[in-house]
């Protein structure tokens, strides 16, 4: 009786396993004869920044979400005093490498902040299903982007003409080594288009603790760290290339802040010396390498705030 009940639990296993629990296409576009041309995913996301559906995902993420993060990970959080200096809507501009960036974003938010924020997410694969869009729309209050053909879609405006906060990670793709990669100009362009700041945002350890592929994080509770910059503003006569290049060094800069201190940094800001966020030009694997390295969590302060008064 025992061996059958394992040989059916393995067959339920072979089952599960090959199951398309997705629609996306199991033969890469690159081999295929022909590439149909790629069209928006339309999925109504205004529903989630009702009152019924902001209530659920309060408790979604201070009951279900929040414990389950902290149980995985510690996190050190600085910089949060500028949005006291700011009224929103803003745009949090951040580095993405891993799953993880979503929630440590936004519980990382003061509680009055975090309940008026929106997520931008990949249309092909958050909203390639029912399932996995509901659920990421309810839980992360998110909203689809098209990033295959490089153009946004008409929500995130909208949401900003509501008076919701963005989230937005320029790379377009979590980063497969955990350097920061190309930025797009689509959060720059809204930015200036609807007149709004974007706040930088630079977290690191996120790749140390689940990076592209993972599905759980490391076990230890990997340290975390994430900091806010300034509000950045683009200049009249400020194009969205510039100010795009200007929104990636000020990241850079936070990168570089996390790593060392708040005076070393500037001192390399002012200088015009920041580190390149997209890394060393080594072997792959030494890039990764380098990134599988959790922040000390014993970190001296930065004394960030002192320095401001």
């Amino acid at each position: 009786m025992s061996s059958f009940l394992k040989e059916s639990v393995d067959d339920v296993r072979v089952v599960a396993r090959g199951w398309r629990w997705g629609r996306r296409a199991q033969v890469p576009r690159s081999a295929e004869a022909w590439v149909p041309p790629a069209r928006s995913t339309v999925f109504r996301t205004d529903w989630s920044r009702r009152r019924p559906a902001v209530a659920a995902r309060e408790v979604a993420q201070k009951v279900g979400l929040e414990p389950l993060f902290r149980s995985q990970v510690r996190t050190r959080v600085e910089g949060l005093d500028v949005l006291a200096r700011v009224d929103g809507p803003v745009i949090f501009v951040a580095n993405h490498a891993s799953h993880l960036d979503t929630p440590l974003i936004l519980l990382s938010l003061p509680d009055e902040w975090r309940r008026r924020t929106a997520v931008a997410a990949a249309a092909d694969y958050f909203f390639d299903t029912w399932w996995r869009a509901v659920g990421s729309v309810l839980l992360f209050n998110t909203f689809p982007i098209d990033r295959r053909g490089g153009s946004l879609a008409a929500t995130p405006g909208e949401v900003l003409a509501d008076g919701w906060s963005l989230v937005i990670y320029p790379e377009g793709t979590r980063s497969t080594d955990g350097w920061v990669g190309k930025f797009r100009m689509g959060a720059a362009f809204l930015a200036k288009e609807h007149d709004v700041p974007i706040v930088p945002v630079a977290h690191r350890g996120t790749f140390a603790a689940m990076p592209r592929g993972a599905g759980w994080p490391a076990p230890g509770r990997r340290q975390l760290t994430i900091r806010f910059g300034e509000p950045l503003t683009a200049g009249a006569d400020e194009s969205v290339r510039d100010f795009a290049a200007r929104v990636k060094d000020g990241v850079a800069a936070l990168l570089d802040e996390d790593r060392t201190t708040w005076w070393e940094a500037r001192r390399r800001v002012a200088a015009g010396a920041v580190p390149d966020p997209s890394g060393p030009s080594v072997a792959a694997w030494r890039r990764v390498w380098e990134q599988t390295q959790s922040p000390v969590a014993d970190a001296p302060a930065r004394k960030r705030r002192a320095w401001r008064r």
